[in-house]
């Protein structure tokens, strides 16, 4: 009582317990964790699904190199446009362009190299693309010479 005989009013201050800071915490740092984890696995797999993309791209070149190979050792000069586009079949490609003179041949093969391309959902197997000019020019000898050359764009047909 006050000293003229209303009841006083008193203010209380409250202290949260130790718990119930603990029961509001702790989902949210739980929620925190898991996001990073994700993030982390997230990122991990990124790398490694680009890894295994230039992998399937370092495929491609060594593919158009050996189509090359092929195609220069073909007997009796430059081979027809049918058994270029053999070739480049073998060498899981698709010829695009052929285009041939008396001493060159020139042509545009699209060649894939296959991949495991990882997400949280599972794996799918996708495929990299890559162009290719190869120029085939008789030497002084006579003997074709190839320079392979990859493509910034490749115009599929």
């Amino acid at each position: 009582m006050s000293h003229n005989g209303t009841v006083a009013r008193q203010s209380r201050v409250t202290v949260q317990s130790p718990g119930c800071l603990a029961a509001i915490m702790v989902p949210i740092v739980a929620v925190l964790i898991a996001a990073s984890v994700l993030m982390v696995m997230f990122h991990r797999q990124d790398r490694a699904n680009e890894r295994n993309k230039a992998e399937a791209l370092d495929r491609t070149a060594a593919l158009a190199r050996s189509y090359a190979r092929e195609v220069t050792a073909a007997p009796n000069g430059f081979p027809g446009q049918e058994a270029v586009r053999g070739v480049a079949e073998r060498h899981d490609g698709r010829l695009l362009s052929y285009a041939r003179s008396e001493d060159s041949l020139t042509t545009t093969v699209r060649f894939f190299g296959e991949y495991e391309d990882t997400s949280m959902f599972g794996v799918s197997h996708s495929r990299a693309y890559q162009c290719y000019s190869i120029v085939l020019r008789k030497g002084a000898e006579g003997v074709p010479q190839a320079r392979t050359s990859p493509l910034e764009r490749c115009d599929v047909m």
